[in-house]
């Protein structure tokens, strides 16, 4: 398959740079947050889930209908809904899209977090449940007939359901840097999904899952999907400048009354394996490999994805392809600057990346992005670009 691309959704102005500490739905900015999705070929955006934020179904229905390219991906926390009833929500969403839906698990990286919802299960029962669910949602979406499930979370007697998804399944995506994450992706996922962390790191997560994969006898492998937070700008040192600026106000917004590290995280140390791996390569260097810049992870706490790309959008192209060379099959990318740098990738970045895709596939062989067919997309094309 080819290398699709993912951003996430907004539904309001607000953004970790401003910090305008808005909670409700701002139609007419939700409506343009779409248009831009669809104009700059995003292919799927996800639809995160806490539990203080929105219900990410209702968005992802209003993303459906507002769109034709995007593909919602509906963060999914097990202990919120009972798998026949996520499994029709689905399918019903599937169809509404045409097939345009996936969705992402989250087994809960945080006790805090899981118990403001009543979940207290432990790491590696969540982690059980969601191997679980991910299998009850299967046979729901394929039987045609009653059946029965005894499980060790779920059990229910003489379910069928009538709505099916519209290519007969919908992707699953898993992920995390746990033993258990590892476990439950490789052998069930569709997609895997991983922070950004350095390039050999991330083929060493890419290898675990892989022979979590081989260890269920499967003939696959999940498909990689990797996350960043882009800072780019005209020039190298108008980038840096910027990156700078930006980890600025993430440090203070931490730091100050208006922060927001507590309402992903449920507190301030992260619980999570993959909020410890981005502190650990925080604490090595600041920068890494062509440009992956992690003091916006040190920062926050690593609270989510949260590490940069930083450079020109010639440097954070070619970064991105670093990526893809080494196997990742999607790219995330999302702003600081949400809606402005949702705006800017679309014009600057993913055309040099899909044209140096193409180049290769035409060619049979890699390009280099200082070539002149590739530098010319990265020229501003509006004005106060890549301000």
């Amino acid at each position: 398959m080819p290398v699709e691309f993912i951003s996430a959704i907004n539904v309001n102005p607000s953004n970790e740079l401003n910090r305008l500490g808005q909670t409700a739905v701002d139609p007419a900015f939700f409506r343009r947050y779409v248009r831009e999705l669809e104009a700059a070929e995003f292919d799927y955006t996800l639809v995160p889930y806490a539990s203080s934020y929105h219900d990410p179904f209702a968005i992802a229905n209003a993303i459906v209908a507002r769109s034709e390219r995007i593909s919602p991906i509906v963060a999914l926390r097990p202990n919120i809904m009972y798998p026949t009833v996520a499994a029709k929500a689905l399918a019903t969403l599937d169809q509404f899209g045409g097939g345009r839906v996936a969705v992402h698990f989250i087994a809960g990286g945080s006790d805090h977090e899981q118990a403001r919802e009543g979940d207290h299960l432990t790491k590696e029962q969540r982690y059980e449940r969601t191997a679980e669910y991910i299998d009850v949602l299967r046979k729901v979406w394929t039987s045609t007939e009653p059946f029965d499930h005894e499980g060790t979370y779920y059990q229910f007697r003489d379910f069928v359901s009538a709505i099916r998804p519209t290519r007969g399944t919908i992707p699953v995506s898993v992920g995390g840097s746990s033993d258990q994450a590892y476990e439950v992706g490789g052998s069930r996922a569709d997609i895997f999904g991983l922070w950004g962390e350095p390039l050999a790191d991330t083929r060493a997560q890419m290898d675990r899952v892989a022979a979590e994969a081989a260890k269920a006898g499967r003939s696959d492998v999940p498909r990689t999907w990797v996350t960043f937070r882009p800072i780019i700008a005209a020039t190298e040192e108008l980038a840096w400048e910027k990156a700078h600026r930006t980890l600025a106000v993430l440090q203070d917004g931490v730091s100050g009354a208006s922060g927001w590290r507590g309402l992903t995280l449920g507190g301030s140390a992260p619980a999570n394996v993959g909020s410890q791996r981005l502190l650990e390569i925080a604490s090595r260097q600041d920068v890494h490999d062509r440009a992956l810049w992690t003091p916006t992870a040190a920062a926050t706490g690593a609270a989510g994805a949260s590490t940069a790309l930083v450079g020109t959008p010639e440097t954070v192209a070619a970064a991105i392809l670093d990526y893809v060379d080494v196997g990742a099959d999607l790219i995330s990318i999302r702003g600081y600057d949400n809606l402005n740098d949702l705006v800017d990738y679309g014009r600057h970045v993913l055309p040099l990346v899909r044209q140096e895709l193409a180049h290769r596939e035409a060619t049979g062989r890699r390009g280099t992005l200082q070539d002149d067919h590739l530098g010319a997309l990265a020229t501003p094309t509006h004005e106060g670009a890549l301000a």
